[in-house]
């Protein structure tokens, strides 16, 4: 890309909403994806500006689709940390047993857990992140709740 091609990028990078400090990855993403297409024995776009605004504008959605899962995120585990008085004894108690039950699961399992309900992510995009097949995420999933649970009955909590 050419300068006048990377002007053109950051631009509709700014323009969808993407910070400045975040202007230049966005244009690395945009050399990676052109990198990318060319590795896989694709032909380059016929124009390489209107590829590339295309796919800066991709870039842009993405952005705000991650913010908005960080920031549901972070609502939720705000509320696993809010103190007892506003949510209650006995959902303080849950969200502390809970918490250990997470501690207590093996990485994978933990990963996949996170992944799923509370960034809310679907078992495809998760196997995707990860590089693993659907099944093998569905099997974590399934373990992970299973032990999950248990570990929420030793505790009396459910």
């Amino acid at each position: 890309m050419d300068a006048a091609q990377e002007r053109r990028v950051r631009a509709v990078l700014a323009l969808g909403g993407v910070p400045q400090s975040d202007l230049a990855d966005g244009v690395q993403q945009v050399r990676l994806r052109l990198l990318e297409r060319t590795a896989s024995g694709q032909e380059a776009p016929r124009d390489l500006s209107a590829w590339a605004a295309v796919v800066a504008s991709r870039l842009a959605m993405d952005w705000h689709r991650a913010r908005r899962r960080q920031e549901r995120l972070g609502e939720r585990l705000a509320a696993l940390r809010a103190p007892a008085g506003a949510l209650g004894e006995e959902s303080s108690v849950r969200s502390l047993a809970m918490a250990r039950g997470l501690e207590e699961l093996p990485a994978a399992r933990r990963q996949v857990l996170v992944l799923r309900f509370y960034a809310d992510l679907r078992v495809r995009d998760i196997a995707e992140a990860l590089g693993v097949p659907e099944g093998t995420v569905k099997s974590r999933l399934h373990t992970a709740v299973r032990a999950l649970r248990a570990r929420l009955h030793e505790d009396g909590v459910v």
